[in-house]
């Protein structure tokens, strides 16, 4: 994954300079553009201190979205009952 470039693009996202980002963060606004620039890459804290100033989770910096796939997917699991779920998963695990 390109963190950097994600990092650019959820901070264009939310209308961030950079300055608004590293002070939101903590971080020095010259690390910030290193990071963004893919010359560093962040810690796991340091990344999790830009998730919060972004107001997302981890788990949402790293999920790029799974397209129109995923949501049917899901829209489908949701009509299932608890037994067809339970069966569904037994057989992704035999995956």
């Amino acid at each position: 994954m390109d963190v950097g470039g994600r990092l650019v693009a959820l901070r264009e996202e939310k209308g961030y300079t950079t300055n608004r980002l590293a002070n939101l963060a903590g971080v020095s606004q010259s690390f910030l553009r290193e990071i963004e620039h893919r010359r560093k890459r962040p810690t796991v804290d340091t990344l999790a201190l830009l998730c919060d100033a972004l107001d997302i989770s981890l788990r949402d910096f790293f999920d790029e979205g799974g397209g129109e796939a995923e949501e049917e997917l899901l829209r489908l699991i949701r009509r299932m009952t608890p037994q067809q779920r339970e069966s569904l998963l037994a057989f992704l695990r035999t995956l």
